[in-house]
């Protein structure tokens, strides 16, 4: 009996800090157009991060969704961060990014730098939304729920309730 309940809160604890928020990474890099990008810059908004590769069959057919998400909420100051992975070809990037017209960020992590910082992703596509106080929200393995996440970057941009 009394390793049963010290099984249930053993379980009820291992539940509890797999649920609470953790800090995003810190990473920085440089976007295919050029510009430096560092996620610590990016607080003060939610931001999505997007594990994916041109060879990815299920990256492609999210993308036309990642791309209504971003363009939904970039008005808002909310950033996409594409990051493809060490193992894509540049031209192969260069060219889908250039044939899809993508409106956000795209980063080629040649050396895995993000993919390490986010926990050695290796399986694409992995998704994470990130709070605007730079707390790791969701994780996505596979096509994200693209609906929950617009109901939680919504929500994260609504203004907090005023304390009397």
């Amino acid at each position: 009996m009394v390793l049963v309940a010290l099984a249930a809160v053993a379980a009820a604890v291992a539940a509890l800090l797999l649920l609470q928020p953790k800090p995003a990474p810190e990473v920085s890099g440089v976007s295919l157009a050029g510009a430096p990008l560092q996620t610590q810059d990016l607080r003060g908004r939610p931001y999505v991060v997007n594990f994916w590769a041109t060879s990815c069959v299920t990256c492609v057919r999210e993308m036309p969704d990642l791309i209504a998400l971003h363009r939904a909420h970039a008005e808002q100051g909310v950033r996409t961060i594409a990051v493809a992975m060490a193992y894509d070809r540049p031209d192969h990037l260069a060219a889908f990014v250039a044939d899809r017209g993508l409106p956000f960020d795209v980063i080629h992590d040649l050396d895995g730098r993000w993919a390490k910082a986010f926990g050695n992703i290796t399986a694409t596509p992995t998704t994470f939304l990130v709070s605007a106080d730079g707390q790791l929200l969701k994780r996505y393995v596979g096509i994200p729920d693209f609906a929950e996440m617009d109901r939680i970057i919504r929500r994260e941009l609504r203004p907090a309730p005023q304390r009397p």
